[in-house]
């Protein structure tokens, strides 16, 4: 065991609809380093939430005939139970932006920017897009939408607000990059990111009109004005800790926890140079890692989209065919970073081949061969390590599972050539000790599951420990 701290977190999903196959990727490739991780040992701190403020949530609060709060909290506890059905680790941290903690320290982070000097007061008009809670130039949009929320109308914003200096900040940001190089992951998200900031960068809003959008975090010292709905969200990566008021946990896990975080790749621009451009503003330290998840798409390459009628539901998927069985496909069928297609057809396909033809038929063969052949297999501590921590500490997830797939099909391999089955029959001792090397072997692809696939991982460690085979599939073919 080392002890040394670790912090992860995902992005806030908002809490106006229920989370998507995208969010169902990004939450269980946090949990499986998080598990992986706890399993070397770290003292991990996971963070998770809500982001419960801004104009979509007071919208669609409105359209359920609630007042904001109440549909917050009321959606808060979906969101819980969603994560849940994706096998989140139990002692996951859930920040909400709207946690009295919160606000106070959204409202000291904006007053240490402001002393700085980097928020100051302008009119301006712009176009706003609602659904991505935020504006958008002319080189932004496509045919005049935004292409992310096609046919939402943009609003036109027309106001006096608060700015935050982002212009002042470029040669620090790039001297951050600089000194950072691994930064972003992957490379080339990373160098999108530093491209965008070298062409030069513009001030932004991060203040409403009360008047006109009421349901967000008062701006300290100015009540007609609420806090643009990132300003707020970002800093709970820090007020999930205690900041400001109680420093243990951030000095601990922030400062010297190397802090990780995955997003979408539509989510990049904010956490890569927004979150930090804020950081570097309030003078609070940084050095975290941000992994960057492609889009997940349907047929033809297509985001999926509700607007598109394109969407799996990641809960349908995981009620009618188990939650470790969603966690395989995304952790090892979806390209690490880069778009990639989820279809029930190929899910259903790679179910029948990996897992209740693969592991499935495997731990079946193996426990059917000890349980009739063999004593119990005992593990000792060399029994469990695991060969993909090189991938894992890249946070690679799927070349892990890739690893570990390879393990199953070579102990598939040597069952059809060596035949242990014949062999028992003919030299007890040979087949034996033939067997008892499967088990163990087995043990080894169990264990290495846990971080991937925690329920099957259990199951296979408990056939071995009572060495039984398996009295129904562990996953039946489709």
């Amino acid at each position: 065991m080392n002890n040394k701290p670790f912090y992860i977190t995902t992005t806030l999903p908002y809490v106006n609809a229920p989370l998507h196959m995208g969010h169902a990727l990004e939450f269980v490739r946090t949990d499986a380093i998080v598990r992986y991780k706890k399993l070397q040992g770290f003292d991990v701190f996971f963070n998770t939430g809500t982001d419960e403020h801004g104009q979509k949530i007071f919208g669609k609060a409105a359209e359920a005939g609630l007042d904001p709060q109440s549909f917050v909290n009321k959606n808060f506890e979906t969101f819980k139970a969603q994560v849940a059905a994706f096998g989140i680790s139990d002692d996951a941290h859930f920040v909400r932006t709207t946690d009295e903690h919160h606000i106070a320290a959204a409202q000291e982070f904006w007053k240490r920017v402001s002393d700085n000097g980097y928020i100051y007061k302008k009119t301006y008009q712009a176009k706003y897009c609602v659904g991505c809670e935020e504006v958008k130039t002319d080189s932004d949009l496509v045919n005049g939408e935004c292409p992310l929320h096609p046919g939402t109308n943009l609003e036109l914003i027309d106001e006096e607000n608060y700015f935050f200096k982002l212009s002042a900040l470029q040669d620090k940001l790039l001297e951050f990059y600089a000194s950072n190089p691994t930064f972003v992951i992957p490379e080339f998200r990373f160098n999108e990111v530093k491209a965008f900031v070298e062409r030069g960068l513009e001030d932004f809003s991060i203040s409403r009109l009360k008047s006109k959008m009421s349901w967000g975090i008062p701006v300290p010292g100015d009540d007609d004005h609420v806090m643009y709905v990132w300003f707020d969200a970002l800093t709970n990566y820090i007020s999930t800790l205690g900041w400001p008021e109680q420093t243990a946990d951030f000095d601990k896990y922030w400062v010297g926890g190397n802090p990780t975080q995955y997003c979408g790749k539509d989510n990049t621009r904010f956490q890569a140079l927004t979150w930090q451009a804020m950081l570097l503003a309030a003078d609070i330290p940084n050095s975290h890692q941000i992994v960057v998840n492609g889009f997940i798409t349907a047929d033809g390459g297509v985001r999926m989209s509700k607007t598109l009628g394109n969407v799996v539901d990641p809960l349908e998927i995981a009620r009618e065919y188990g939650t470790d069985a969603l966690r395989f496909f995304l952790l090892k069928e979806i390209a690490i970073s880069e778009d990639s297609p989820f279809t029930i057809e190929r899910f259903r396909e790679s179910y029948n081949a990996h897992l209740a033809n693969g592991l499935g038929n495997l731990v079946s063969r193996i426990m059917t061969l000890s349980e009739k052949h063999c004593d119990a297999f005992v593990p000792s501590a060399d029994d469990k390590s695991f060969p993909y921590e090189l991938a894992m500490n890249n946070f690679n997830s799927q070349k892990a599972m890739n690893e570990i797939w390879d393990g199953i099909g070579e102990l598939d391999a040597f069952i059809a050539n060596e035949k242990p089955f014949s062999v028992i029959k003919e030299d007890e001792v040979k087949g034996k000790e033939m067997i008892t090397k499967l088990v163990s072997d087995l043990y080894f692809i169990a264990t290495g599951l846990a971080p991937f696939m925690p329920v099957t991982s259990q199951k296979i460690v408990e056939l071995i420990k009572e060495n039984k085979k398996p009295e129904v599939p562990l996953f039946a073919r489709l």
